[in-house]
């Protein structure tokens, strides 16, 4: 008897926990992805369920459902990802995935802060908690803009990961890559401060960020903590975590920071994730020539 479609979908998530070191929340989205796929071929449903025919017509039907063209993407890479996986294991034939049309990615820009927000948001003073926790908040947003940090890196950084000395951040980035980021000065001196408030709790192997009971911050108070800075702000926009590693990078290349040396920080696998930065330093690029030179304006 043919193996079905959701046994092969098992043994490719049970691959993914351990082989390749993909973090909860992935997990989930290829989870969820795949069982929309196997809902779509019928349940208990063979392996030769997944053809190129039943491909075009899952994302036919996926387009047809009005879904945004990102989404649609999202979950072709993990089908694309899965049968991947069944050609390395000799399970298909054939690629299903050839010769079929995906839809182009929309060039959708990240949303940012300007400077001058940035800095507004920075001066800001959370209304809420002791001492001690607004130390903690401040240090949490300054480094966040400083290193461009993504949010589980920032909440899963140790003590012993800040180098106030060499003035660097060892971070464990995604696929367990681990990166060293500089740091700035304010930062820096808003981390003294924190570490000079909160209670020593244990040496280097202790969570840098953690909640009244010393316990690390999760996913979800992390975010709530940058909504509830950003609330203290006035008459600035909703800011997600994410926010500040966008504005990070867009105003280092603003500014004329090498976009290899960008990737770095950022810990981009690839240069073409980097670029989209660049969108606001030809902005400005064009906005200086026009200025300065002779026969510049009046295109």
């Amino acid at each position: 008897m043919a193996e079905s479609l959701g046994l092969w979908v098992q043994r490719f998530l049970a691959h993914l926990r351990g082989s390749r070191n993909v973090s909860p929340h992935t997990l989930r989205a290829y989870s969820g992805d795949l069982g929309e796929f196997q809902k779509f071929a019928s349940p208990g449903s063979p392996l030769s369920a997944l053809d190129r025919a039943r491909v075009r017509s899952w994302l036919a039907d996926l387009q047809g459902r009005g879904l945004a063209r990102s989404s649609v993407l999202r979950k072709a890479s993990s089908l694309r990802s899965f049968t991947s996986y069944l050609l390395d294991q000799e399970a298909l034939g054939g690629d299903p995935f050839l010769n079929v049309r995906l839809p182009k990615a929309e060039k959708k820009l990240p949303r940012l802060l300007t400077e001058s927000e940035m800095e507004k948001l920075l001066a800001a003073r959370s209304p809420v908690g002791g001492e001690s926790l607004q130390r903690r908040d401040r240090a949490m947003i300054e480094l966040f803009y400083s290193a461009g940090l993504r949010r589980s890196e920032l909440r899963g950084l140790n003590v012993g990961d800040v180098d106030f000395l060499g003035g660097v951040v060892r971070v464990m980035g995604k696929g367990s890559r681990e990166r060293v980021v500089p740091v700035g000065g304010a930062a820096l001196q808003c981390l003294r401060d924190y570490m000079d408030s909160r209670k020593a709790r244990g040496g280097g192997e202790q969570p840098l960020f953690s909640n009244a009971e010393g316990a690390r911050l999760s996913d979800a108070g992390v975010a709530w903590i940058v909504r509830r800075w950003t609330k203290a702000a006035a008459a600035l926009k909703s800011v997600s975590p994410h926010v500040f590693r966008h504005s990070f990078a867009t105003h280092l290349v603003s500014r004329g920071c090498d976009i290899r040396t960008v990737q770095e920080m950022l810990g981009h696998r690839s240069l073409a994730n980097t670029q989209i930065y660049t969108h606001l330093s030809l902005e400005r690029l064009r906005e200086v020539y026009e200025k300065s030179h002779p026969r510049g304006g009046g295109a």
